[in-house]
């Protein structure tokens, strides 16, 4: 995921994700007036287990098993002929109906917006859900479609030349975010 740019910063370290996705959980309780309905849906890969975690979280609070499911949007990118010539998808698994559903779509970054249109078309192929929301650990800006966030953990103003990396313990051994610089750039700053 980094490779090819240089660490720059710490932006958030375990404590301050998780006290963001607990403001989250309940600004989807609040926003949803409870959680009746309310389905979260994970996109691969990192937005997986930050949607697990928000479920623990929704689940402490309300006292009720909300329904998870897991997407894959690979086949849905406007940008799939340029990732790679065997891109590598993941399991899609919604195991709830969507129609008429209140879906909450997670994702670590939100940045030009194309992964979450790519998810809302996958979803809408699925059937019709009463409504999409978004939720995002981190918002950088650049949106090249009017999308936004319903719920972001923390809004991180970037240049192009940066990454944004969310950790997660699964895939990283540690949950937190940095920023990442493309090499080469930080010398002509």
């Amino acid at each position: 995921m980094t490779e090819g740019f240089a660490f720059k910063a710490n932006i958030m370290d375990a404590s301050a994700v998780e006290r963001a996705l607990r403001r989250i959980a309940h600004e989807i309780i609040e926003a949803n007036h409870g959680v009746s309905g309310v389905t979260l849906v994970g996109i691969q890969r990192r937005g997986v287990m930050l949607a697990e975690l928000l479920r623990s979280e929704i689940e402490r609070v309300e006292g009720v098993h909300l329904p998870m499911g897991v997407l894959d949007i690979t086949f849905y990118r406007d940008d799939l002929s340029m990732l790679t010539e065997h891109p590598v998808v993941n399991a899609t698994d919604l195991p709830f109906q969507v129609q008429d559903a209140r879906i909450v779509m997670v994702d670590d970054v939100l940045f030009s917006g194309r992964t979450a249109r790519a998810a809302m078309d996958a979803i809408c192929d699925m059937g019709r859900p009463a409504c999409i929301q978004l939720a995002v650990l981190i918002d950088r800006g650049h949106r090249e479609l009017p999308i936004r966030a319903d719920y972001v953990g923390k809004n991180v103003p970037t240049s192009k030349s940066e990454l944004v990396g969310v950790r997660v313990p699964q895939l990283d051994g540690e949950l937190g975010v940095a920023l990442y610089e493309r090499r080469g750039t930080e010398a002509a700053r």
